[in-house]
């Protein structure tokens, strides 16, 4: 299969062409390096710099690659920023996504895999988390990860187009060439990291939360588990259909836990500051993954937290 990845020299995207190059198939990756790094894309995989958004670009690109399907990765996916620019996110995730669908179907490309989020659930009842729960985003990053699924199933229906939306929890961990660099960095892990390496103390929100250490728990999947999850997400992907799977460890690991297995792994001792806690915080988000793994046979395999922190501490070192 020939495929075009969105957002592929970006952290999910780079390993998930890892994955599809390893598996035999080609791979063409479309990144505006906005959040993206060139050196991340491997080195026989052709990068066309670009947006997903600019219609005449996508035209030219898709008549010029000829692939057979897409992996939409690209996105603005910074919750608080989405929250001070709902515009920036509605015209990027939301109408570029539109030009995105509708370059693909003039192509006559009728498969895509779209990374969506956990962020779509907002607050949920209850935890583990089900695909079938009530879908209430409390940000616009999540909003539009919500409208653009809906815009999938739609076009299912009118066009036939195959879709599967893949809702990940947080995404941790690294391969020996990939692993985080965000700029600025949001995620727990990496921050931790940078902690034991500097010695500047990190905030944790809160730690007065009804969970057994005070701390807000959390799902971890490993990004080789999540590659891996596309691939299989390609592979499903039916006429008609907008298939939508949690992708989630399906343990959940507190805060707390999480700076110990930093400690353990990185030998430092990580101070920490405990602070005020932040508005819309669920005490805990667990995904349920039972539906991918009796549809489609997944299984993630790095699910030990130390081992996925000293996946990305060996990384990061190595920078």
């Amino acid at each position: 299969m020939r495929v075009l990845v969105t957002g592929g020299a970006g952290y999910v995207g780079s390993v998930s062409v890892e994955r599809l190059v390893e598996a035999g198939h080609e791979v063409v990756v479309l990144d505006d390096l906005t959040t993206g790094h060139r050196e991340s894309v491997p080195s026989a995989v052709s990068l066309e710099v670009g947006s997903y958004g600019d219609a005449g670009e996508m035209e030219r690109l898709l008549e010029r690659a000829r692939v057979d399907a897409i992996l939409h990765c690209a996105a603005r996916s910074l919750v608080g920023e989405s929250i001070r620019d709902p515009a920036r996110y509605y015209r990027d995730n939301v109408a570029g996504g539109i030009v995105l669908l509708e370059a693909a179907r003039q192509a006559g490309i009728g498969r895509i895999v779209f990374s969506s989020t956990a962020a779509v659930y907002g607050v949920p009842d209850a935890t583990p988390i089900p695909e079938d729960a009530p879908l209430r985003p409390i940000n616009t990053y999540g909003e539009t990860k919500r409208t653009f699924e809906g815009a999938l199933r739609f076009y299912g229906d009118a066009y036939g187009l195959r879709s599967v939306s893949l809702r990940y929890f947080n995404v941790a961990g690294a391969t020996e060439r990939s692993g985080e660099l965000h700029d600025p960095e949001t995620h727990l892990i990496p921050n931790l990291l940078r902690a034991a390496e500097t010695g500047e103390p990190i905030t944790l929100f809160g730690d007065d939360y009804p969970t057994p250490d005070g701390t807000c728990i959390r799902d971890y999947i490993h990004v080789a588990d999540l590659a891996d999850a596309h691939l299989r997400a390609l592979a499903a992907a039916r006429p008609g259909e907008h298939r939508i799977y949690n992708l989630g460890n399906g343990t959940g690991f507190s805060v707390q836990e999480v700076v110990d297995a930093v400690r353990q792994v990185t030998g430092h001792p990580v101070p920490v500051v405990v602070g005020e806690r932040r508005a819309g915080d669920p005490a805990q988000l667990v995904a349920s993954s039972d539906r991918i793994r009796a549809d489609l046979g997944w299984t993630p395999k790095h699910t030990d937290l130390p081992g996925i922190v000293r996946d990305a501490w060996e990384v990061s070192r190595a920078r």
